[in-house]
């Protein structure tokens, strides 16, 4: 699927492992990229080594949180729950009016396979509290590992979206489907809790079989499809 329209790729926390998926999917689909982090050089080597993976032209160019927000159209945080407050706060005035995709999830280390929620219900819940209304908000992408992400091939693992409106849940499920991945409509963005809390479960089942890629799959339904 083609999206609708070119908008440029913001990876907040860009240069770790998940936001390096992200980045290296949405670009070998057509996308520009913009991989964001706190230390712009650490951003411009991310972006030079994901442009050594990719043998066709791409646009995959480093910048720092701030400005990668400020001239992006769609938004994807994927810093550590450490850093989420602080990130929002600083970056609330160039987010206004579009979309924020939170792949944030609450882990607290040592005990990352423990579902630890924060008090605002989750990740996704405690940025709209801190961002407004101003903000498109959408959480999605939580299962999907970096290792499955750096595949060309299909992914053996759906995509949840919840949203603070079905407008923005829409528009992040087809952005899903542009990257060859399929999604589903989970609802509002209370539903977080639900996808943020998965995660450690998956992480607690890759540890036990030893394996970095296990996901979750839709049975018994038809897949929706791309969202016209």
């Amino acid at each position: 699927m083609v999206f609708q329209s070119n908008p440029t790729i913001a990876i907040l926390g860009g240069t770790g492992k998940e936001g390096k998926g992200l980045g290296y999917r949405f670009a070998i689909k057509g996308f520009r990229v913009c991989i964001g982090s706190r230390t712009l050089v650490k951003a411009r080597e991310t972006a030079s080594e994901l442009m050594g993976l990719i043998h066709h032209p791409v646009t995959i160019q480093g910048y720092s949180n701030l400005e990668a927000s400020a001239i992006s159209d769609i938004i994807i945080l994927t810093v550590p729950y450490s850093a989420h407050r602080a990130i929002l706060e600083n970056l609330k005035s160039t987010l206004t009016g579009k979309i924020l995709i939170d792949v944030t999830v609450p882990l607290v280390p040592p005990k990352v396979t423990k579902v630890q929620m924060p008090a605002a219900g989750s990740a996704a819940q405690e940025a709209y509290l801190i961002l407004g209304e101003g903000v498109r908000l959408a959480s999605a992408f939580h299962h999907i590992s970096y290792e499955n992400l750096l595949l060309e091939e299909d992914i053996n693992c759906d995509v949840f979206v919840t949203g603070t409106s079905l407008e923005t849940r829409k528009k992040v499920l087809e952005l899903v489907a542009a990257l060859g991945l399929q999604g589903w409509d989970a609802g509002p963005i209370e539903n977080s809790v639900v996808l943020e809390g998965l995660t450690s479960i998956l992480i607690g089942i890759n540890k036990q079989f030893g394996r970095k890629s296990a996901g979750i799959r839709i049975t018994g339904i038809n897949p929706p499809g791309p969202v016209s």
